[in-house]
């Protein structure tokens, strides 16, 4: 066999693996399946380069002053910050494919999204090839984004498990309330429980003598609660407490059964009274409620919660929201010694 032959024959091979790789490597939905949209909700990133797929080759950095952060809000709509100018749009999500337009871009294909890395692949009309935008994760200070201050504000909050454990009273049960006593150290069994996460943030009318600026609550999975309220004139307090495990999975399992993983994302004004209200002093603060129960996640917001003076309940939402919101709220309030006392 010449040189010349073989040559061709190893050209040709090396081709056809070539091309079954970047084939096999753009056929997200068999491979990695579709994505989850609640990964995407409330994210913002940081534009670092663009790469061209084929010869793995970078052909843009953002340096030399060169400024790109994306911002997907929670109502479907975006936020973008190029080169010192912001610019609005909707965005949405099928199976892999991102609605979003950017320049001549229309919509891309997420090659890769995580907690750190969001990958976006395109193609365009006017060039060969297979081309990403490569994004990293920022957090809301380093993101030029500002927040209108009626807005949820992103908080998080860092907690530690104490050694410390009490009785508790159950008032979100509605009546049936126990005391029981924790037999395992919660970090003992953390692993083989299920997790369990919820974060109420939100709801009301910011106005009054005294407004309220922030009101949260996150409830972990090791059952440490942490709710942050602050206002104009009293400043901003922290209150600690400790949910038993048994408790917090009586909890999630009531929230199951009220439906919660089933109901709509965001719950918005159909009525234009409602649209007139969201205008108007004291100005509605939108609440945001997220839970996650093992593998099962919702993020669920209401753009006005509560009655006003008028006692009218703007927007038209479960009953079975304002039982869950009532449970939380109650867990986050209620006074350990007094539950302590009453054995």
């Amino acid at each position: 066999m010449s040189k010349s032959l073989l040559f061709l024959i190893l050209t040709l091979f090396c081709l056809s693996g070539y091309e079954a790789t970047a084939q096999t490597t753009t056929d997200y939905a068999s491979l990695y399946g579709p994505i989850n949209e609640q990964h995407l909700i409330e994210s913002k990133w940081r534009y670092e380069y663009t790469l061209h797929v084929e010869s793995n080759t970078v052909i843009h950095k953002a340096e030399n002053y060169y400024d790109f952060f994306l911002y997907l809000r929670y109502d479907y709509t975006y936020q973008e910050f190029l080169n010192g100018e912001f610019s609005r749009g909707t965005w949405s999500l099928n199976d892999r494919t991102l609605f979003y337009s950017f320049k001549n871009i229309k919509k891309f294909e997420i090659a890769d999204l995580n907690k750190k890395v969001m990958i976006l692949e395109f193609n365009q009309p006017n060039a060969k090839g297979t081309y990403q935008y490569h994004f990293v994760s920022t957090t809301a200070e380093e993101a030029p984004f500002v927040k209108p201050w009626n807005e949820l504000p992103d908080v998080i909050v860092e907690d530690t498990d104490p050694n410390v454990k009490k009785k508790e009273r159950k008032w979100w049960a509605f009546g049936k309330y126990k005391n029981k006593k924790s037999k395992k150290n919660k970090n003992q069994i953390a692993e083989k429980q299920t997790y369990i996460n919820v974060e109420l943030i939100g709801g009301g009318y910011y106005g009054g003598v005294n407004p309220v600026m922030r009101d949260y609550t996150h409830i972990k999975s090791n059952g440490r609660l942490v709710k942050e309220h602050k206002s104009a004139q009293s400043g901003l307090k922290v209150t600690k407490k400790d949910i038993s495990r048994e408790e917090l999975e009586e909890f999630a399992e009531w929230v199951t059964r009220q439906g919660f993983f089933e109901m709509n994302r965001i719950y918005d004004c159909e009525m234009p009274i409602c649209q007139k209200r969201k205008r108007q002093k004291p100005t509605p603060i939108p609440l945001r409620l997220a839970i996650t129960y093992g593998n099962r996640t919702k993020v669920i917001t209401i753009s006005i919660w509560g009655m006003d003076d008028n006692q009218i309940h703007y927007v038209d939402y479960p009953k079975e929201l304002d039982n869950i919101i009532d449970a939380i709220q109650r867990m986050g309030n209620r006074i350990e010694e007094d539950m302590v006392s009453r054995k």
